[in-house]
């Protein structure tokens, strides 16, 4: 599952980022993520390792390798939102990728290479939009003479005759003024609702999708990247309201301006330099042969892995890409597997082991209440959008994180994901009617949740006992 990382670092832009020390860079994370301490001191010292290679000369920053952490911990404790406000705050290519979804060589799934390719994948279209953004200023100074020429066709260019000269001054100081009263109205939105005729490129691209076979899923092959001017662009007109036609143009415009194989080789260079790789679910791969396991799959993954994590190229549809200095963040709950299941050389790939803390309910309330993006924020933030008004008290939150704790203690610990199950379960009835409430301002307090949620607790303690 490849993730796009792009905005949230308004704040941070601010400060450069190789001006970030590591206690800044846990500070960051502490907007976002509650505890686990270690872990992020973990992910701030390997972050703030790259800066400092950046630094470094070339054949010195050549041999310093990252080093790959290993996070232990239940779901739903921060391991993943921990690796992807890392990436977001160092503006890197991305991904979060599940291991379990890889087999090994010969059978029938996806490819380990495959997620060096989503990556590059990834590395691209961040290159891209912030070409987009550069050169936005010029295509929507282009756009805007292109609609105004399709709005005032310039006059004709004929043969004139000197006695002609005086009558073209002055048609052309009309068209002149015409057309400036048009670039204001424009610019207003006066003209936003009008039909007119634009030439554009057509957009759809002829791909062939290969399932299966080592290397080649999910690698559309694009024809006209084959082919040449065999399958040139078709231009397309059609007709559409001045308002849509901007978008339109713009894109058009934007893309013409950039140089697409220097944002190719760019990202490339970002990707190896910068990617991270998120990889979950690590302990659904451990295993060994030897202890007898009937799935010969778990090991033959790690093996394939093994190369992927040391140091090796990889062909993408851009061109190589090493993953010498991929940071790769592993992650697993290891209920039942552990560490040490895994093969020693892969052991031996993820030097920095981090153990997260289970939750507990200081943690919870916290949870509820701290980040920026904190699910009560999330939903006042909602329901405002309807004039509603939604206030928690201190002891409804205390009794949200009790029961959330209780429930991960009595049941499967799923950590903070507890969470969304109760508040959505709370405000259920708030969320449906919405708009039609008479009460705009709703204050939750401890009697509402106990009320509202007292038997979904009884829910839970019964079903221990059916089968």
């Amino acid at each position: 599952m490849a993730i796009y990382l792009g905005g949230e670092t308004a704040a941070t832009t601010a400060r450069q980022l190789d001006d970030l020390t590591p206690r800044q860079i846990v500070e960051e994370l502490d907007k976002y993520v509650v505890g686990q301490n270690a872990a992020k001191r973990a992910v701030a010292v390997a972050l703030r390792n790259r800066i400092r290679r950046q630094k470094l000369p070339p054949e010195i920053a050549e041999d310093v390798l990252p080093k790959n952490i290993l996070m232990i911990g239940s779901t739903g404790v921060g391991k993943t939102e921990i690796a992807r406000r890392l990436a977001r705050l160092a503006n890197s290519p991305f991904i979060k990728i599940e291991a379990s979804k890889f087999t090994e060589v010969g059978y029938v799934g996806r490819d380990v290479e495959s997620m060096i390719r989503e990556l590059a994948d990834v590395a691209v279209d961040m290159a891209k939009q912030a070409a987009f953004e550069n050169v936005l200023p010029r295509a929507e100074q282009n756009v805007e003479e292109k609609l105004l020429d399709l709005l005032l066709p310039p006059s004709s260019l004929s043969y004139q005759t000197q006695y002609d000269v005086d009558d073209a001054d002055k048609t052309d100081s009309s068209q002149s003024r015409t057309r400036e009263k048009l670039r204001e109205q424009l610019r207003n939105g006066e003209l936003d609702d009008r039909l007119i005729d634009i030439d554009t490129q057509d957009r759809s691209n002829a791909t062939i999708d290969f399932v299966g076979g080592q290397g080649m899923e999910e690698m559309g092959v694009n024809l006209r990247d084959m082919f040449g001017n065999l399958f040139p662009a078709k231009t397309v007109r059609r007709k559409m309201k001045i308002a849509e036609a901007k978008t339109v143009l713009l894109r058009d415009e934007q893309e013409a301006l950039i140089d697409m194989e220097q944002i190719t080789r760019q990202a490339l260079e970002r990707t190896q330099s910068a990617g991270i790789i998120f990889l979950d679910e690590v302990d659904k791969i451990a295993g060994r042969e030897s202890r007898g396991s009937p799935d010969v799959s778990r090991e033959g993954v790690q093996r394939d892995l093994l190369p992927i994590v040391e140091g090796t190229n990889v062909n993408t549809k851009y061109g190589m890409v090493s993953t010498e200095h991929i940071l790769f963040i592993a992650a697993g709950a290891f209920h039942v597997s552990k560490p040490t299941d895994l093969i020693p050389e892969l052991q031996g790939r993820f030097p920095i082991r981090v153990e997260l803390e289970a939750l507990t309910t200081d943690d919870l309330k916290r949870i509820l209440t701290q980040p920026k993006n904190s699910l009560i924020k999330q939903y006042q933030a909602l329901l405002s959008t309807e004039g509603i008004e939604l206030e928690f008290t201190t002891d409804a939150v205390d009794l949200l994180a009790e029961m959330t704790a209780e429930m991960n203690r009595s049941t499967e610990n799923i950590g903070a994901r507890r969470l969304h199950t109760l508040l959505e379960k709370l405000l259920e009835d708030i969320s449906f009617e919405g708009g039609e409430l008479k009460q705009k301002h709703q204050r939750i307090d401890g009697t509402y949740v106990s009320d509202r949620l007292s038997d979904l607790i009884k829910d839970q303690d019964l079903r221990q006992y059916i089968l």
